[in-house]
């Protein structure tokens, strides 16, 4: 696989390296009292990250998806968790730019698609808006039923009331993107889901609960309440029913979580290449290189770094609109892969590195609990990864337990491929 950054990557990719050195700094303290990190999306709009996926035509960098990725794990190496919750920002801008020109739509959605973008990347450009797009819901599986948040029309626009759990950018974000379904006369469908911008001054909405998890505490990823919150039909980001259409039609848009992941692992093996080599600032002048075990343990954590980071470029790099099921495949396996060995690579770290890792003047133990998080994720945890592999392997297209068993003739098969 042929995988050359181009100049322009190499550019985001050096801009996120010069922000990351003060995110790495500042990245304990924010962990330690969950607050939200203010300085780096200071540091983030300030530098044009903001508008990193939106279209060069409307002011921004014009970051394909394959760019959002590399400067995304980029970020991950320094603050976790300022890189999941900007993520959340980044997918607002992608679901409107780079995922909506990925699926065909009628004129009339064409120019509505046209408008959105004049609003939202206006904002940001011109204002430097912060959005959110929160999704998941209390007891919902959101990929399997319709959204329980829901939306009545009224003259002007929607009455929408519901729950986002786990919503990152919580009392940070000037408007979230509430995904929800319109209430019609018929039982709710996939193609009833709207996506609209809420401002966070309507009335309507509350962030309730406090916010004092395992990892990723700086995300501040407090719920969601709205009800009864009027949202003007203007602040739709994409038009009615498609926002599922997207989904299918690029299902890689929901491994943007992967990267912070990937970013995590390359740190932990980075920080203990330095703590065994002495290296690391305000430890004893001590090597521990010179032990057979931790030589061991640095190159199985090399291995899967590498297993890793090899199956994430090819996952990104074969992304795109309606992908097979080999292509589908590649990318549960790449996400599955750097979700869990990011997180075996940081118990390897702190097994390696030993007792002092504990420490939180140093940064394992929580490049260990903000790993932990990644399998968690939905829509595609570690167990829905794994199902969907097993799946695609022994199923073909709309096959079911029902269908006879058939043989297949392989030389025939070969005979007519040739």
């Amino acid at each position: 696989m042929n995988f050359e950054l181009t100049t322009k990557q190499r550019s985001l990719i050096g801009i996120a390296r010069d922000l990351g050195l003060s995110f790495a700094e500042r990245a304990a303290a924010y962990d330690r009292a969950a607050v939200f990190p203010t300085e780096n999306f200071n540091d983030l709009r300030d530098a044009g990250l903001f508008k990193l996926c939106i279209p060069e035509s409307y002011g921004g960098l014009g970051a394909d998806y394959q760019t959002y990725m590399l400067v995304a794990a980029e970020l991950g190496r320094y603050c976790g968790a300022t890189t999941l919750a900007f993520n959340m920002h980044s997918c607002a801008m992608m679901w409107t730019g780079d995922v909506a020109q990925r699926f065909p739509l009628m004129p009339e959605q064409k120019a509505e698609v046209k408008r959105s973008r004049q609003l939202h990347f206006g904002r940001v450009v011109e204002e430097g808006m912060l959005y959110s797009q929160p999704v998941s819901e209390n007891a919902e599986g959101w990929m399997q039923r319709p959204l329980g948040s829901t939306a009545r029309r009224v003259e002007g626009g929607y009455i929408v009331s519901g729950t986002k759990i786990f919503a990152s950018l919580s009392g940070a974000a000037d408007y979230y993107g509430i995904i929800c379904t319109e209430l019609k006369d018929k039982p709710p469908a996939f193609e009833d889901t709207l996506y609209l911008a809420l401002h966070k001054d309507n009335p309507g909405l509350k962030i309730v609960g406090e916010w004092d998890p395992l990892g990723m505490r700086a995300t501040v990823s407090r719920t969601l309440v709205i009800k009864d919150a009027f949202i003007p039909e203007s602040e739709s980001l994409l038009p009615a029913g498609t926002y599922f259409m997207a989904f299918k039609v690029f299902p890689h848009t929901y491994m943007t979580l992967a990267p912070t992941y990937m970013g995590i692992a390359e740190a932990a093996y980075a920080f203990t290449i330095k703590y065994l080599r002495g290296e690391v600032d305000g430890t004893p002048l001590i090597r521990r290189r010179q032990y057979a075990t931790k030589q061991l343990a640095v190159a199985e954590m090399y291995i899967k770094l590498q297993q890793a980071r090899a199956l994430f470029e090819k996952a990104i790099s074969l992304a795109a609109s309606s992908p097979p099921p080999d292509v589908l495949t590649t990318m549960f396996a790449a996400i599955y892969t750097v979700m869990e060995y990011s997180n075996e690579i940081c118990r390897l770290a702190i097994r390696t590195c030993g007792g002092q890792s504990m420490l939180r003047s140093l940064p394992l133990e929580r490049l260990y609990r903000d790993s932990r998080c990644g399998s968690l994720m939905l829509p595609f945890t570690a167990e829905i990864c794994l199902d969907s592999i097993g799946k695609q392997a022994l199923y073909h297209e709309s096959e079911t337990d029902s269908d006879p068993i058939t043989r297949v003739d392989v030389a025939a098969a070969r005979r007519a491929a040739e």
